[in-house]
């Protein structure tokens, strides 16, 4: 018996659009509940989200009877961590703030088994084999295993090519804020220089054959994003959904 198929990695593979939502509460029963909503996909996020690898494991579980597929961001592109959560079951992976080929070479080895990578071989005691029951999971799971790299930087934005021209790279992710942050632009990526530079990005990505990616905070964005050639698009913020109806629905009853 092999790995699970990803699915997920297929259909980015074959340009289609897939349509995900970031999922910040650290909690299994919201994610669960997030799960009903209809995305393709949702980030598992262990970067600015208060996880851990427990609640990460839970979530990707609460996830199991979803048609959603999860997507972890790992809070840093290190061997171990990536190797933790593919054992929990993930089987793609967003890694933040990736500036060189050579970062996302790595990456990839990390997250394959030898000769082709340096992931330790323990997943009989992991979700990921589900718990040794899938024999042939460390001679099958390389080629399941997804790997998005995040840009988020001038440097990453210089190195785009080469970044995207890593095999094993499947997709790369455009962080506005970040990004605007590094080009002097705090807190505003609607200033011109950034918006160029992402816009050429996007297109950059998907002319190297990989899946663009990016994030948008309100319909309008997620709509110009769209039209920009992103295909792996995260349309919400489940924290920030939620912040903006309960502050609504308080003001619409002090208001009135």
């Amino acid at each position: 018996m092999p790995a699970p198929k990803n699915a997920f990695k297929t259909a980015l593979t074959k340009g289609q659009m897939l349509y995900g939502c970031w999922a910040g509460f650290a909690d299994p029963y919201a994610t669960e509940i997030l799960g009903t909503a209809g995305f393709d996909w949702l980030v598992l996020d262990g970067e600015h989200a208060p996880n851990d690898l427990r609640s990460l494991s839970a979530q990707i579980q609460a996830l199991r009877s979803s048609d959603s597929h999860p997507v972890v961001r790992v809070p840093i592109g290190e061997d171990w961590i990536i190797k933790q959560v593919l054992d929990a079951g993930a089987q793609s992976i967003l890694v933040p703030m990736v500036d060189t080929a050579e970062q996302a070479k790595a990456l990839v080895r990390a997250m394959r088994y030898p000769p082709e990578g340096v992931r330790g071989s323990g997943a009989s005691l992991a979700r990921a084999s589900s718990f040794g029951a899938i024999p042939d999971y460390i001679t099958t799971a390389n080629d399941q295993m997804c790997l998005i790299v995040q840009i988020e930087s001038r440097e990453a934005i210089e190195n785009l090519d080469a970044i995207c021209a890593v095999d094993g790279v499947d997709a790369a992710f455009i962080g506005p804020s970040d990004l605007a942050n590094d080009m002097g632009y705090r807190g505003d990526a609607t200033a011109p220089e950034v918006m160029d530079a992402m816009q050429g990005a996007l297109t950059r990505i998907k002319v190297a054959g990989k899946a663009p990616g990016i994030l948008a905070v309100d319909h309008e964005t997620a709509l110009m994003y769209r039209d920009w050639g992103g295909q792996m698009l995260a349309v919400g913020i489940d924290v920030v959904l939620f912040a903006q109806a309960a502050r609504a629905l308080a003001a619409r009853w002090r208001d009135g």
